[in-house]
């Protein structure tokens, strides 16, 4: 799988793709990351890539022409069409159903805004799909790129070392939450192990797991529904 990443700040990806299943899955070429910088499709000396905006107003806008012509380039870059997402607060919210979606797709390109945003052509012109990852907002599109890229690599077969858990964990299994889980000691600090889980009878042991994730999912629905 093929992700393009456009952005102003490349440099923020370094550390990112250098550590854990991230690392090995491009080492074993499973999944490839390319880096775009905006400014290098800028026109002027200055590399310029936003301005105020019309009718005044905070902050600025990220311009149109750096980011057409970067698209530009980077679709030339793959005979694969990719989709295009723009991330933005704006945008249908994050699932695990729609990581699933676009874990099917073999590129996926992905804009990231920085100051107030981006130009409205800019969507207008792309008929980019909008994906926001939560109800708030942050510096730029880079850290949601990165969680994005950490969700959907996660089902790209052979990426992890046991397929199970991205099937197991939390949210995968009928949009619920993960069953508690304990590792050694049997003990600490007074708070022990489920006897269920010492007993070998794995029937017995897959329930419990079943009741107590439908108990924590509830609690977190009920928890979710209380108005503030």
């Amino acid at each position: 799988m093929r992700f393009d990443i456009l952005t102003l700040f490349p440099g923020l990806f370094d550390g990112f793709l250098r550590e854990s299943l991230l690392s090995k899955g491009i080492e074993r070429k499973l999944l490839e990351i390319h880096l775009w910088n905006f400014r290098e499709w800028a026109t002027d000396r200055h590399q310029s890539v936003d301005d105020r905006p019309y009718g005044g107003g905070p902050g600025m806008l990220i311009s149109c022409e750096p980011v057409f012509r970067c698209l530009d380039s980077v679709n030339a870059a793959s005979e694969t069409p990719g989709q295009l997402i723009l991330l933005t607060p704006a945008g249908e919210r994050l699932t695990q159903t729609l990581v699933e979606e676009l874990a099917t797709h073999q590129r996926l390109i992905l804009l990231c805004g920085r100051y107030e945003g981006f130009d409205q052509r800019i969507s207008e012109g792309t008929q980019a799909r909008e994906i926001s990852v939560g109800d708030f907002v942050c510096n730029g599109g880079e850290v949601p790129a990165m969680l994005m890229i950490e969700t959907i690599m996660r089902l790209i077969p052979g990426l992890l070392g046991d397929e199970r858990s991205a099937r197991e964990d939390s949210f995968a299994c009928e949009g619920g939450l993960e069953y508690p889980q304990y590792t050694r000691p049997q003990e600490f600090r007074g708070m022990k192990v489920p006897d269920i889980l010492l007993s070998g009878d794995h029937g017995r042991i897959a329930a419990w797991r079943e009741m107590m994730a439908r108990q924590k999912t509830e609690q977190r629905q009920a928890k979710n529904s209380l108005p503030e």
